[in-house]
């Protein structure tokens, strides 16, 4: 066997799902090459991991045997923790319809327009996270989203501690350490306040709209479809999904944006690339190093899933594993995204790969939905700190012990 297994089965039981946890943050591409080969089905008595791309794709795609219900606890009743109800069905489907498809250029506009000028204000050092990567998804929230009066330091605690809970502090994640009841508790104390903002906001929009005020926002957009009666759709659905949005606009698109561009910033042939295309105005060349960087430093290496149909992995191999009812199972994509069964020349750095393939957005019945927006949002940020002259980073991101970037100070000619 290699190393990492040999190491591995060295441990007491108890203690190989800590390390390799550890592994998959750490050493991700040469454990998971190990894995793919030796142990594609790799089980542990927390969780079972699958590291092969036909494997990862039929659990993301399987939504009836591999459910999204560890997101109940954390996430209660919103669509998003649920799998093929009416709800989703319902609410998915009202979402992607407020978020045009039209607006998609003036929103990377604006993204374009923000990003350089919060670069100008800082006059050539600047602390990315709450500088740059978080301060511009909090800013389209305001603007596009209709929560211009919000306090945008409360906007960010309440992405911040839902998305910290509901993605990093599952039951398999106890051992990490961390103390698991105090995020609990934030994240409930996030929500309590953000209720009471939304209830306030959505009230002062109801009236708006009830005296022929009518604004264009997302908000806006919900109010007059719940008043409308043309679908199940109510003021509470309203809050929910507003709460959502900004839940996932924000953390999410930092992490994403400083893992692109810290990847694209530590590898000098990449580097000379990106910036070349950044500075050539020529979008279309540029996005998709982005979204290729992104396949290397993925912002989440996998996704969980609740297995409720016993089911063959690794079929017809000699590695075939039954997995039973109940056990959570892990689809490490980052590790699929490696896999030369579904990306030849997996090693190589290659921009003309086709988004679709990845993993990036998810895909199935919970593929993410803020793909659209993200996808101009995301390579825009990207982009016009590339733009800068001199760009440099002081060191690599600071996640200060926490699973997300924290802190990155980025230079550049003022």
């Amino acid at each position: 066997m290699g190393s990492y297994l040999d190491r591995l089965d060295a441990l007491p039981e108890s203690a190989r799902w800590a390390q390799v946890r550890r592994w998959i943050f750490e050493e991700s591409l040469p454990f998971f090459a190990e894995l793919r080969a030796e142990r594609p089905v790799l089980v542990l008595p927390e969780v079972t991991c699958l590291t092969r791309f036909d494997d990862c794709s039929a659990v993301l795609r399987r939504h009836d045997h591999f459910t999204v219900e560890l997101y109940e606890p954390k996430q209660g009743k919103y669509f998003m923790a649920q799998d093929d109800t009416a709800a989703h069905w319902r609410e998915k489907s009202i979402m992607k319809a407020v978020l045009d498809f039209e607006d998609l250029p003036h929103i990377r506009a604006w993204v374009a327009e923000r990003t350089s000028s919060l670069l100008d204000a800082a006059e050539g050092e600047i602390e990315a996270v709450e500088g740059i990567t978080r301060a511009v998804p909090i800013g389209l929230v305001q603007e596009w989203f209709g929560m211009s009066d919000a306090d945008p330091a409360d906007l960010k605690n309440w992405s911040y501690w839902n998305q910290q809970d509901a993605f990093w502090n599952q039951p398999f994640d106890s051992v990490t350490g961390q103390d698991q009841g105090a995020i609990i508790k934030k994240r409930e104390a996030a929500n309590v306040q953000l209720a009471i903002y939304l209830a306030k906001l959505i009230g002062k929009r109801y009236l708006r709209e009830k005296l022929w005020i009518s604004g264009e926002d997302v908000v806006s957009r919900l109010i007059r479809l719940a008043n409308s009666d043309a679908t199940r759709f109510s003021v509470r659905d309203v809050i929910f999904n507003v709460g959502g949005l900004l839940i996932g606009a924000v953390e999410t698109t930092s992490h994403v944006v400083v893992n692109a561009l810290d990847h694209i910033l530590s590898n000098a042939a990449i580097r000379s690339q990106a910036i070349a295309a950044a500075k050539s105005d020529d979008v279309a060349a540029f996005d998709p190093i982005v979204f290729e960087a992104l396949r290397f430093r993925p912002a989440f290496p996998y996704y969980f899933r609740t297995c409720r149909k016993e089911t063959p992995f690794a079929l017809g191999t000699p590695h075939e594993t039954r997995v039973p009812v109940g056990t959570t199972v892990l689809a490490i994509t980052h590790s699929a995204m490696f896999d030369p069964a579904g990306f030849p020349d997996a090693a190589t750095f290659d921009p003309t790969r086709e988004l679709g393939d990845t993993f990036t957005f998810g895909i199935g019945m919970h593929e993410c939905l803020g793909r659209a927006v993200s996808r101009v949002m995301v390579p825009e940020i990207v982009r016009q700190v590339l733009r800068r002259d001199d760009i440099a980073a002081a060191a690599r991101p600071d996640f200060k012990g926490t699973a997300v970037p924290e802190h990155w100070v980025l230079t550049y000619a003022a």
